[in-house]
């Protein structure tokens, strides 16, 4: 049924159709103008701010076993830098470059100690690396070994791992230096400051708050926006200091909050070796420090975020 309106009728409803338009008119300006300052503002931010980059990985297999490990990418940069000799701050450049994602674990150094890479009946003498003496009782201390980091080798033994490593890999493997590996400790996100909120370090470390006195599993705290599990805590870290001699950086699961952060740093002492019965001392084992430990750095060309190994030791990238 078709509706007839009257004359005032059919001005008050076209008025009202009018005022509907303005109306309308006004709301889709509105929402325009939200719009386009909505993309002035984001196109204004950094690529990709306030969203953490996906790490780049790359999972390196151990030649003649079934033994894998992940190298996280590190980009170059810079950061102001304490000289823990001068008491100084300086400017640090790092180039890129592929930091172990984790603390060397004992499934990795096996193969490196027991010589697990090596066909049953292999000359020991013919090892192109000189390799670590068997240590005596358990390396770890009985509290856990697969998974968990190596512990108490001396910056002498990592040293050597890494040129097994290399050997094996045909990469350049070697211990970082103290900038390299604070700049990616701190990834972009931590000073080289104590660490005040005790939530966070309990997030991402062990240390002796959390850890009971012992070691724990690599890779079960929250990792550093690079995508480094454990760069603060569990294992302090061999490093090559600043003048060149063997330090280790921050902190172990012995350590109170307070020693455990960034710029976190201790030399190697006469104790860590008090109980070893041997004269000469060992050059491979600190068995008074079961809270040292270290991870590996691969070179990389600052130009490149791309590491390729031949096809028989890389076991997949992402």
């Amino acid at each position: 049924m078709r509706m007839l309106l009257a004359p005032q009728s059919r001005k008050e409803a076209s008025a009202a159709m009018a005022r509907m338009g303005k109306t309308g008119n006004f709301v889709m300006g509105w929402m325009l103008a939200n719009f386009l300052v909505g993309m002035f503002v984001a196109s204004s931010l950094p690529c990709g701010a306030g969203v953490a980059p996906k790490p780049k990985i790359v999972t390196v297999a151990l030649p003649n076993t079934t033994v894998q490990f992940d190298l996280v990418f590190v980009p170059e940069g810079e950061l102001m830098m304490r000289d823990p000799i001068k008491g100084t701050l300086k400017r640090v450049k790092v180039r890129s470059f592929w930091l172990g994602k984790t603390e060397v674990t004992w499934d990795e150094y096996d193969v490196f100690l027991y010589r697990l890479d090596l066909p049953p009946d292999a000359d020991e003498s013919a090892d192109a690396i000189a390799r670590p003496s068997r240590p005596y009782g358990a390396p770890d201390r009985g509290w856990g070994h697969s998974g968990y980091p190596a512990i108490g080798m001396t910056y002498h033994a990592a040293e050597q791992y890494c040129r097994w490593l290399s050997l094996k890999t045909g990469k350049k493997f070697r211990l970082p230096t103290e900038g390299e590996w604070e700049y990616a400790c701190r990834a972009g996100e931590l000073s080289g400051d104590v660490i005040k909120d005790k939530a966070w370090l309990d997030a991402h470390a062990w240390f002796a708050d959390n850890a009971g006195g012992k070691t724990h599993p690599v890779g079960k705290k929250r990792p550093n926006p690079w995508g480094l599990y454990d760069m603060l805590g569990n294992v302090a870290e061999w490093c090559q200091g600043v003048d060149s001699k063997p330090v280790v950086r921050g902190g172990s699961f012995k350590d109170p909050a307070e020693k455990v952060h960034p710029a976190a740093r201790e030399l190697p002492s006469p104790d860590w070796n008090a109980t070893d019965p041997q004269f000469p001392k060992s050059q491979w084992w600190h068995p008074d420090a079961p809270f040292v430990g270290f991870r590996v750095l691969c070179e990389a060309s600052s130009v490149s975020e791309h590491l390729t190994f031949p096809p028989s030791l890389i076991a997949f990238g992402r």
